[in-house]
């Protein structure tokens, strides 16, 4: 098993030796949230009272998290409530807007939360503090609207607005992970805004489920669902040292069904994946579909094993589809993350594997407090490769 030392940033080892908060750390934690920040909070707790809070007691903390609530009225209607000052706190508001199994009250119905309502829960927040912290940093892993990131014809530009609106309101910095598209930054240019990508996280969990994956060119391929997944893609294939190949997938976009534009063309480009474990890394796995058809297509290639990855897996057609998939045999694993809510149903599949995130952003959390560079965070490569280099010497 590998070290907890081991598994720590490097550079981690020495940051709370000169630690030096700007102001007392404060977290809110909206309702789709609370399991997360749970996790976060926790580690916080130990890391402070550790080392910070035997040098200053004022930053020892038993929970980092301000009670906080947004109540409903029998309208509908709803407002923001912090229950304790935050008065010079730097203060950390972590939202999931994709929680879709948080429910409110409203004319004596029941109705789910959606993206919309998370993201106002967000701002009465923000405005319930009253410009009394120190500084405020949003924690949004998945960004509201990060699907609707350009315009074509005449569309709304959700994700832009609402970056606007967040710095209108004085929100100093936005922390995301794996954004759709990062270039929406550029409608906030005096905004701070951090992308992350949970790449090592995801591969750590890869390893401990599957410890003989063999990482060369003559059994492992790297293959990206699209064009638009390139990048993340081409960081694999480069930290593991085998081929990239990737699926050419072209829509109409003159046609919308369900909300989506369809593929009318799906091709793959590189080099054989006959005999090969193969490994898919996207975004997103919304309705699934992109993705069994890569998978039908690679087995019918001669691929081996199949392990498809994302950051998000909403699953939102239920998983019956992907489930009959795996008794066929066209894929081995889904690896994501828990940074949105993955209803039960899922995390009980033997095919699905959950990557826990909540460790890595506890580090960025004390890096921010102590105005400490992220570029050693927001990299990954190295922790990869030592992680890599470590199967080896277990073996």
């Amino acid at each position: 098993m590998l070290s907890e030392d081991f598994l720590m940033p490097t550079f981690f080892h020495k940051v709370f030796e000169d630690a030096s908060p700007v102001a007392p750390l404060g977290l809110l934690v909206l309702e789709g949230a609370k399991e997360l920040g749970k996790l976060i909070d926790s580690y916080l707790v130990n890391w402070y009272n550790r080392d910070i809070g035997k040098k200053n007691c004022a930053f020892r903390k038993d929970t980092f998290i301000i009670p906080s609530s947004c109540p409903r009225f029998t309208t509908g209607d709803g407002k923001g409530m912090i229950h304790d000052t935050v008065r010079g706190v730097d203060l950390y508001i972590i939202v999931d807007v994709g929680n879709y199994h948080c429910k409110y009250q409203m004319l004596g119905q029941t109705n789910r939360m959606s993206p919309d309502d998370h993201y106002a829960d967000l701002k009465r927040l923000i405005s319930a503090a009253g410009g009394k912290p120190e500084r405020i940093t949003v924690i949004m892993p998945m960004l509201y609207g990060g699907r609707q990131h350009r315009r074509n014809s005449r569309e709304s530009l959700d994700c832009a607005q609402m970056l606007q609106e967040l710095y209108a309101m004085g929100v100093k910095d936005i922390i995301t992970f794996d954004a759709h598209d990062p270039r929406v930054q550029n409608a906030v240019p005096l905004m701070g805004f951090d992308n992350f990508l949970p790449s090592y996280q995801i591969m750590k969990a890869l390893v401990a489920k599957f410890p003989t994956l063999n990482f060369d060119k003559d059994n492992f391929i790297i293959v990206s669902p699209d064009e638009g997944a390139m990048n993340r893609n081409i960081f694999y294939a480069s930290v593991l040292g085998v081929d990239l190949g990737m699926f050419y997938k072209r829509r109409d976009y003159s046609t919308v069904v369900n909300g989506r534009n369809p593929i009318v063309a799906h091709e793959y480009i590189g080099s054989s994946v006959k005999d090969k474990d193969v490994f898919v890394a996207d975004d997103i796995i919304a309705t699934g579909d992109s993705m069994l058809r890569l998978c039908y297509d690679l087995k019918n290639a001669g691929a081996n094993r199949i392990f498809l990855t994302s950051t998000y897996a909403l699953f939102t057609e239920g998983v019956e589809k992907f489930q009959k998939a795996y008794e066929e045999g066209y894929f081995t694993s889904v690896i994501s993350t828990n940074l949105t809510y993955v209803k039960d149903e899922v995390k009980e599949m033997e095919w699905y594997v959950e990557a826990d995130i909540s460790k890595y952003i506890a580090y960025i959390i004390s890096a921010c407090n102590q105005n400490k560079s992220l570029s050693n965070l927001l990299g990954s490569s190295d922790r990869i490769e030592e992680l890599l280099k470590k199967m080896k010497q277990e073996e």
